[in-house]
């Protein structure tokens, strides 16, 4: 009686009701992403092994619209890693295998980790897998020195947004965290396989020099921007975060995720992944339906808009002062050891 009473009382919510019609995948829709989206990536391809006769800064100034493509494939693996791109599970799982072996991401153990992320998101005290490392105030402070060195060598714009996105794409994905289950494994060993076939099959027909030559800057430039995106879905002034006891899911999606307002041409290759604060809110929702739900709804117009602009000052808050309840720069320490916090 009291599930049925809290189930009803949940669907009441405003939220819930806003979102509930916007959460049916629509076949058609899904399908054209996948064809705008796959078709000029691969057609991209076979230009970029042809450029490389003429010119690799040609090859080099392809491998960037290559990889805005790479990013909105990127997107689609995401939205099936949330069930949310197909009405069949079987068929977002075959697309979550092809679209993670593309993006050079294993989809169980991604899934597994995203997870975490959706669930602990804006939560001080459930920070961890699939989240920015983030200390507070208090933390730093009380590090060791060797420990506060490693955070802000972590915390460079050159470690997170150079060094970082290709170790990521990698190294990092193709091995197991020794956590997860086997099934997780298993989905890394398969994913790994996959690729491995692929190279196999790129050394044999376009050569292993020629296949590298295209790929590498390829996931390198998606995978800055695909850090530099989730950095700044998390990590923005004016962004909410709440110890356990006082932790709100929606609050924690509305305010603890942005609302990235992108020029256009740049929203259509991320997939509107922009209006986070309604995807963490409802992972339900495909992508392609994230706008005409924010326009749809006051609520989540009254997000304040981050844009290209004003996120580049995300660059510069580095650590979490619960005083304050607002993300500060490493300045901040030297202010509180002078005795001005």
């Amino acid at each position: 009686m009291n599930q049925t009473t809290n189930k009803s009382s949940s669907q009441s919510l405003p939220w819930k009701r806003a979102t509930l019609k916007h959460q049916n995948p629509v076949l058609r829709k899904s399908i054209w992403q996948l064809t705008n989206s796959l078709v000029p990536y691969l057609a991209l391809w076979g230009v970029m092994i042809w450029s490389l006769d003429v010119s690799y800064w040609l090859t080099l100034g392809l491998a960037v619209v290559a990889a805005g493509f790479l990013a909105r494939i990127f997107m689609i693996f995401h939205d099936c890693a949330h069930g949310s791109f197909m009405k069949s599970n079987s068929a977002n799982r075959l697309l979550e295998l092809a679209t993670g072996v593309l993006t050079f991401t294993p989809y169980r153990q991604w899934r597994h980790q995203h997870a975490l992320h959706h669930a602990n998101s804006g939560n001080l005290d459930g920070r961890g897998a699939g989240a920015i490392w983030t200390m507070t105030v208090e933390e730093y402070m009380s590090a060791s020195r060797w420990k506060r060195m490693g955070y802000r060598l972590f915390r460079s714009p050159l470690f997170l947004f150079v060094l970082l996105p290709p170790y990521l794409f990698l190294v990092h994905n193709r091995i197991p965290a020794r956590s997860l289950s086997k099934h997780h494994r298993r989905g890394v060993h398969l994913t790994n396989a996959t690729i491995l076939g692929v190279v196999i099959l790129m050394s044999l027909t376009v050569g292993i020099k020629p296949y590298l030559l295209i790929q590498l800057p390829i996931i390198t430039i998606a995978g800055i921007a695909g850090i530099w995106l989730f950095y700044v879905q998390h990590q923005f002034e004016g962004v909410s975060w709440e110890r356990r006891q006082n932790f709100d899911f929606a609050s924690a999606a509305l305010r603890g995720s942005s609302y990235y307002q992108l020029p256009r041409i740049l929203q259509w290759f991320t997939a509107n992944i922009g209006f986070h604060h309604i995807h963490h809110l409802c992972p339900a929702i495909p992508n392609y339906s994230l706008e005409k739900c924010h326009r749809e709804n006051l609520m989540f117009q009254q997000a304040k808009p981050l844009t290209l602009y004003s996120s580049m000052r995300s660059l510069s808050l580095r650590l979490w002062d619960e005083r304050r309840g607002k993300l500060v720069g490493f300045g901040h320490i030297r202010s509180i050891r002078r005795g001005n916090p």
